[in-house]
């Protein structure tokens, strides 16, 4: 993939029916902005490229799933509020989500997404 551009997408995951909306955040300026002050999100937002999120002044928990240069998933966590997430040197992509969402969609480590910008 080359570079990334801020705006509309869609993630495919196997198993799940259906593609799912996305954001997609590669600028500076929508990577800092990512969830902040929403109440809530349809869908997921892709912070790209990042390798370490946090939740502080979110209004809601998220999921976070980090992402390798191949779009195969390294691990998938709920942050809540006002938390410092770890950094994860081999990912290149973060998805946010509102918790809960990621277990539905069956988004776990291993598996491997599509992106369509």
């Amino acid at each position: 993939m080359g570079m990334w551009r801020d705006g509309k997408g869609a993630l495919t995951i196997p198993g799940h029916e259906g593609p799912v909306d996305l954001l997609i955040a590669a600028s500076y300026r929508a990577r800092t902005r990512g969830l902040l002050g929403r109440d809530g999100i349809e869908g997921a937002v892709m912070l790209t490229p990042c390798n370490g999120v946090h939740t502080f002044r979110m209004r809601f928990p998220i999921d976070v799933a980090y992402l390798d240069r191949q779009l195969r998933v390294l691990a998938v966590h709920t942050m809540k509020p006002d938390r410092l997430g770890m950094i994860r040197l081999r990912a290149r992509h973060v998805l946010e989500s509102e918790a809960g969402t990621m277990a539905r969609w069956g988004l776990r480590p291993g598996i491997q997404v599509a992106i369509e910008a």
